[in-house]
C-alpha cells in the first residue's frame, strides 16, 4: 500500500509540474526557432503544442530526449560515412583512370624516368615518306620537350605530398575547401524541431518547472532505482561525448576528403592526356612514339598561312594529326623534330580533353 501510495504521489507531483513546465517550454522553444533557425514558426507551433500534449513528463525524467538525439546522430553520421565512401570510391576510379592502379607511382615523379620517344640507341624516328619532295628523314636526338611535362611532375609531386599527409595534417599548397561556420548543436536542434518537436526538449534548462520534474524522487522504498537512473545518467554524458568527438573526426576527415578529391579532379581535368601517353610509351608493342608521314614543301591548301609548312603524323595510337610548320624550319634543322614534336602534343592534348 505504501508503495503503491508512493507512486502516485510522484505521478501526481510529475504531472503537476509538467502542466506548469509546457508552456514555458513552448514560448521558449519558439523563440529559440525564430532567432536561429530562421524560419516561420507557426507550424512548428502547432506541431510542438501537439507534441508536448501526447508527451508523459516521464519521458523527460527519464532523458528520453537526449537518447532520441543520440539515435538521430548516429542516423546523421552513418549518412555523413556513406557519402565519404562514395566519393572515395570516385576519387579512386580516377586514380584508377588516371594511373593504372598504380597509386601516385613515385617513379612517375622523376622528370625523365623513360625515353619518350624510344630508346636513345634506336632511331628515334622511322624513314619518311615526303609529299612532292621524297627524301630521307634526318636522324635527331630526343626533342627536348621537358617542360611541356614539368607542371605534371610538380602537380603530381603535390598530390604526393597531400595524400602522404593525410594522417598528419594538411601539406595541400591548393587553396582549401571552405566550410561554413555552423553551430552544429544548434543545427542538428532545429532539424529536430523541424522533424518530431523533440528539439524543444533541450530547453528543459530554461525552464524552473521542467527542471523540477528532472529532480522528482520516484524511488519510494527502492534505492537501486536511483542507482540505475545515475547509471543511466552517466552513460548518456559519455555517449553524447563520444558521438561529439566522432562528429569533429568525420567533419576533419570529411574536409579532407573534400580537398583531396578537388585536387584528384584537377589533376584529371589538365593531365590525363599526359597519363595516357606515359602508359603509352611503357608499351612493348609501340616501336616509335612519334610517326611523321607526310611534309608538305609548298602547299597550296588555303587552311595553311603563309609562310607555313603542313605536316601530318601520328603520335603513339592517335588518329593524324596536321600541324603547320614555319617553312624557315627546314627539315635539316635539328630543330624541326622538336618544333614538330611540341606542336604534336598541344594537339593531341586539346584532342584528349575534347573527348
Amino acid at each position: 500500500m505504501k508503495l503503491k501510495a508512493s507512486q502516485e504521489v510522484c505521478n501526481d507531483t510529475m504531472m503537476a509540474l509538467w502542466e506548469e513546465c509546457k508552456p514555458c517550454l513552448k514560448q521558449t522553444c519558439m523563440k529559440f526557432y525564430a532567432r536561429v533557425c530562421r524560419s516561420s514558426s507557426g507550424l512548428v507551433g502547432h506541431q510542438l503544442e501537439e507534441f508536448l500534449n501526447q508527451s508523459s513528463p516521464f519521458y523527460l525524467w527519464m532523458n528520453g530526449d537526449r537518447i532520441d538525439s543520440l539515435l538521430e546522430n548516429d542516423r546523421q553520421q552513418t549518412h555523413v560515412l556513406d557519402s565519404m565512401e562514395d566519393r572515395f570510391q570516385k576519387v579512386s576510379s580516377i586514380m584508377d583512370e588516371l594511373f593504372h592502379n598504380r597509386f601516385f607511382n613515385r617513379e612517375l615523379l622523376d622528370p625523365f624516368p623513360f625515353s619518350y620517344f624510344g630508346s636513345p640507341q634506336r632511331r628515334p624516328f622511322p624513314k619518311t615518306r615526303f609529299a612532292r619532295n621524297i627524301m630521307p628523314f634526318p636522324m635527331f636526338g630526343v626533342p627536348n620537350i621537358h617542360d611541356m611535362f614539368q607542371p605534371f611532375f610538380d602537380m603530381i609531386h603535390q598530390a604526393q605530398q597531400a595524400m602522404d599527409g593525410q594522417f598528419q595534417g594538411s601539406l595541400f599548397e591548393f587553396p582549401m575547401m571552405e566550410f561554413p561556420e555552423e553551430n552544429n548543436d544548434n543545427r542538428t536542434i532545429c532539424k529536430e524541431i523541424r522533424h518530431n518537436s523533440t528539439g524543444c526538449l533541450k530547453m528543459k534548462d530554461q525552464c524552473a518547472k521542467c527542471q523540477e520534474i528532472l529532480s522528482v524522487d520516484c524511488s519510494g522504498s527502492n534505492p537501486t532505482q536511483n542507482l540505475l537512473r545515475e547509471e543511466l545518467n552517466s552513460s548518456l554524458e559519455l555517449a553524447e561525448k563520444l558521438s561529439r568527438q566522432y562528429e569533429e573526426l568525420l567533419r576533419s576527415y570529411q574536409q579532407k576528403m573534400l580537398n583531396t578529391s578537388a585536387l584528384i579532379k584537377q589533376l584529371n581535368e589538365q593531365f590525363s592526356w599526359v597519363s595516357q601517353l606515359a602508359n603509352l610509351t611503357q608499351s612493348e608493342d609501340q616501336d616509335y612514339a612519334l610517326h611523321v608521314t607526310t611534309v608538305a614543301s609548298h602547299s597550296s591548301d588555303p587552311s595553311v598561312p603563309s609562310g607555313f609548312r603542313k605536316v601530318i603524323l601520328t603520335l603513339f595510337n592517335s588518329d593524324p594529326i596536321t600541324v603547320n610548320i614555319p617553312e624557315e624550319v627546314s627539315v635539316h634543322n635539328p630543330k624541326f623534330m622538336e618544333t614538330v614534336a611540341k606542336k604534336a602534343l598541344l594537339e593531341y592534348r586539346q584532342n584528349a580533353q575534347e573527348k
